[in-house]
């Protein structure tokens, strides 16, 4: 019997539907007793598979082209294995000889540790000697034996100021630089100065949707006006990709979440087999379509095709993340429930089908606010279709959009870079440590608004980073410079010895830098509000997480303790490791490492030295007003302080848009101690301040 989907989807191209069909999309007892082959190269040895990439066939192209050009902007379809195989070709061209270094720089921490792991595997080698990787809290790689090294951005950035003329590579690798973050424009800013310097210094920018025109001439680097020979060239690969089919929703979804479960398991009932990749927004909603795909999965007969659901987001634990990537047993089709990092940093293979909720969790500054939130808005043309394309790369697939053509349409062509709706704070601190003295002159690929830089400008010097003259201070500005955080934390732990506080503000560091640290299993919501109660104090959520990360240190990091009170071991686990490296690197900076204890006034002072900018008081309509720009905040629903009485004074540590703007992570504050903290930031005070605001209503 023909299986029906909702919602309805329609292919471009045919006579739109007027009536509910039903739908062809079903599955025969032929096509399910096909077997679904991931890899039709598996059989070959690895040199064979290499040789079957699109890549190889322009392997003499690329080496020639990077021995005559300084940079070569290459445009590869997913698919053709640039990612993997530049590297290797540059290192058997000789690029990695005498004691230089290839480096390849990724936007996301998995794709960094996964490609690396993938060419290490292909070499034969063991990660971490030829072929090594190095992230935030992660260093897996060999001073002197890695020839190949794979790091994020930010990374690179922190070896640019180990080194600013970054002498040991004789090449870079920037791979995915479509997807435009923070650090991947600072770096091209910064390698456009370094290339000025270093004319053996080679540049291949590497993308599978790339305006490659725009980077060309970015990379020419061509000040003076003056007719020269090109500094830079493009070349484009074709991939291997096959034809994916579009369908498209015939009315707008209004619950994108519900849609993707009934989507997948339409999929799995209607559908040839084959592996199965939903996007979604963020982390609670892929966890949310997990369980509810995991409680599906339990009803599904056991002589029927089985399901495996496995989750992929950013702060998703390394070994969690691996699971993406095994191979599927026989008889199951996997889902993978996915944030946008599956959309062009990693590649999954087996993926037939995709789900496409059509919208996307982004960062967005608001300089008039001075507020940073994460904010859900439509995907871009482009990241819709990157999205498709991952269904065709082992044989034609399906791409199901939860949105109708008519949306589409109306996307923008692609994503607002990330340098243009961010805070600029940290952009200005790392490129004032980086030595660039007029920050307003940097040669970004895409300028950001002035008003962003002003506000991160007025922050930094608010926080005692930068001096009257605009230059860091030292030892304070140099030093929080050092930290792999936003400058805030980087001042409260700077600050946390002269409040005899730094292992609670090291905890809270810690924990803050991992997601959902309390657990709610389905069906048990009351059991976990109560656990969470146990270590929840009316100070706020950082004293609760120091309480949490006190206890399961206490309690012998144990995993059954943690599955009795609902905690994320596995996040706690990485916790404890950012915890000493924090701890570390503090030391290296003579702040003495000691406890509070029972006095946590010291520890609320010093978080609100490093957030005083993120400080809000109670209003008298029931809503928070942000003290700087009287913006309506509310307390988060996961908050500690959201059941009880709400405090009057609070800071935080960011605000996420939803319904409404919320305040996530949240401490309880005195009024005083903002004017008696930032003298610079709140120059009239804030008591008085806001007790004239609200004499106003009375």
């Amino acid at each position: 019997m023909a299986q029906k989907f909702t919602p309805k989807f329609w292919k471009p191209g045919s006579e739109e539907p007027i009536t509910p069909l039903e739908e062809e999309r079903k599955s025969t007892s032929e096509e399910a007793a096909t077997a679904f082959v991931y890899n039709p190269d598996i059989s070959k040895s690895i040199e064979k598979q290499r040789q079957k990439l699109p890549v190889f066939q322009l392997r003499n192209h690329i080496l020639y082209l990077c021995e005559t050009y300084q940079t070569v902007v290459i445009v590869g379809e997913t698919g053709c294995g640039k990612s993997t195989q530049i590297p290797q070709y540059l290192l058997e061209a000789g690029w990695g000889a005498e004691g230089h270094v290839i480096g390849v720089t990724q936007p996301r921490r998995v794709a960094a540790v996964t490609v690396a792991t993938r060419i290490a595997e292909e070499r034969g080698t063991i990660l971490g000697e030829e072929v090594g990787y190095t992230i935030r809290f992660d260093d897996c790689s060999d001073k002197t034996r890695t020839r190949i090294k794979f790091m994020t951005d930010g990374m690179m950035i922190r070896e640019i100021m180990e080194d600013p003329l970054l002498r040991k590579y004789s090449i870079l690798m920037l791979d995915e630089a479509h997807e435009r973050t923070l650090n991947t424009d600072i770096v091209m800013g910064l390698l456009r100065k370094i290339m000025k310097k270093r004319e053996d210094l080679r540049i291949i920018v590497a993308s599978a949707t790339l305006n490659a025109e725009e980077m060309k001439k970015f990379f020419n680097n061509n000040d003076t006006g003056e007719r020269r020979h090109d500094k830079a060239t493009i070349l484009s690969i074709e991939g291997r990709t096959f034809p994916v089919d579009i369908h498209y929703s015939l009315d707008p979804v209004p619950n994108y979440v519900k849609a993707t479960v009934d989507t997948v398991m339409k999929i799995h009932h209607g559908e040839k087999p084959g592996d199965v990749l939903a996007f979604l927004t963020g982390q609670d909603e892929v966890q949310k379509v997990v369980r509810l795909l995991i409680e599906e999965a339990r009803r599904i007969p056991k002589d029927k095709l089985k399901m495996k659901v496995v989750p992929m987001y950013g702060s998703l634990p390394a070994s969690e993340q691996m699971k993406v990537f095994q191979k599927t047993p026989f008889n199951t089709r996997k889902m993978v429930i996915a944030t946008n990092i599956a959309e062009a940093s990693i590649t999954i293979d087996a993926i037939v089908y995709i789900v496409d909720c059509g919208f996307v969790k982004l960062v967005a500054y608001n300089p008039k606010t001075g507020v940073e939130s994460l904010v859900i808005i439509p995907v871009s043309q482009a990241s819709a279709n990157q999205r498709a394309g991952r269904a065709g790369r082992v044989r034609a697939g399906k791409a199901f959009r939860l949105y109708t053509e008519t949306a589409y349409d109306e996307l923008s062509p692609a994503t607002v870079p990330e340098m243009q709706r961010s805070d600029m704070a940290p952009v200005v601190l790392q490129m004032k440590a980086l030595g660039v003295g007029n920050v307003l002159r940097f040669n970004f690929l895409s300028p950001p608004p002035a008003q962003n830089m002003v506000r991160g400008l007025e922050l930094l010097y608010a926080l005692g980073a930068m001096d009257d003259n605009g230059m860091l201070t030292s030892p304070l500005g140099l030093q929080m410079a050092e930290f792999p955080l936003s400058p805030m934390f980087a001042k409260m732990l700077l600050v946390s010895g002269e409040y005899q506080c730094s292992v609670e503000a090291v905890a809270v560091a810690a924990m803050t830098q991992i997601q959902n640290v309390f657990v709610t299993p389905s069906g048990q919501r009351n059991t976990s509000d109560k656990m969470k109660r146990k270590f929840s104090v009316d100070e706020g959520d950082h004293v609760t997480l120091v309480n949490v990360l006190a206890a399961f240190l206490k309690y012998g990091k144990s995993k059954k303790w943690c599955h009795e009170y609902l905690l994320n071991y596995k996040g706690l686990t990485r916790a404890v490791q950012i915890r000493d490296q924090l701890t570390r690197l503090l030391t290296r900076f003579n702040i003495p490492i000691v406890s509070c204890e029972e006095n946590v006034d010291n520890l609320r002072r010093c978080i609100t030295t490093g957030f005083f900018a993120n400080a809000a008081y109670l209003h008298y309509s029931g809503e928070y007003r942000s003290v700087r720009d009287d913006h309506h905040l509310h307390i988060h629903p996961t908050s500690v302080l959201a059941v009880e009485k709400p405090p009057p004074w609070v800071v935080f540590n960011e605000v996420v848009q939803t319904s409404k703007d919320y305040m996530r992570d949240i401490t309880v504050i005195k009024p005083g101690w903002l004017a008696e903290l930032a003298p610079h930031f709140y120059q009239f005070g804030t008591e008085r301040e806001i007790a004239a605001k609200r004499s106003k209503y009375i």
